[in-house]
């Protein structure tokens, strides 16, 4: 069972981050509960995705809505992202790594495979935009953030605020 009302952003370097989620088995209430708190959780803090993990919860589960409007939510459960296409470097900024915009190498585009809240599976090509928050949501549940994905150069520049989010973390623990 999961504790949904306790359930708030997630910073790196919080351990639920670093490791890979576990399949949901079953769609209940308390998984769409879970959807609708990650939903508010991403709104407040003006996202356009947010994943389990981010919300405290190692489940492979989340969600996207690209213009940032509740109307627009869509929900991936147990999703699966395969990368094709060439490489593109863009900023990025993460909910979970505040403070911090980084270019990311990712692929310009990507398929993803996921069931929604219904139970009902779906696919579809992604690409632009879209396909650059599907990897970067999908990474979450695998347990990477964008501080995995930075070149070492960014990592240095971004020294300061990632000292201060590991101790707001030890602060927290």
């Amino acid at each position: 069972m999961i504790d949904v009302d306790n359930c708030r952003i997630t910073h790196f370097p919080a351990e639920v981050l670093a490791r890979r989620a576990k399949p949901i088995e079953e769609i209940d209430d308390n998984i769409r509960r879970l959807v609708s708190k990650m939903i508010d959780i991403m709104l407040e803090n003006k996202g356009v995705g947010l994943a389990a993990p981010q919300a405290g919860v190692s489940l492979r589960l989340f969600i996207i809505s690209l213009n940032g409007t509740k109307e627009n939510v869509r929900v991936y459960v147990n999703p699966t992202v395969t990368p094709a296409g060439e490489v593109d470097a863009t900023e990025e900024g993460c909910l979970s790594v505040p403070g911090i915009f980084t270019k990311i190498r990712r692929f310009k585009k990507c398929q993803v495979s996921a069931t929604d809240l219904e139970g009902s599976k779906f696919s579809e090509e992604a690409e632009g935009f879209y396909a650059r928050v599907l990897q970067h949501e999908y990474d979450h549940i695998e347990g990477t953030t964008i501080v995995g994905r930075m070149s070492q150069t960014a990592r240095i520049m971004h020294r300061k605020q990632l000292k201060k989010l590991a101790g707001q973390h030890e602060k927290e623990e």
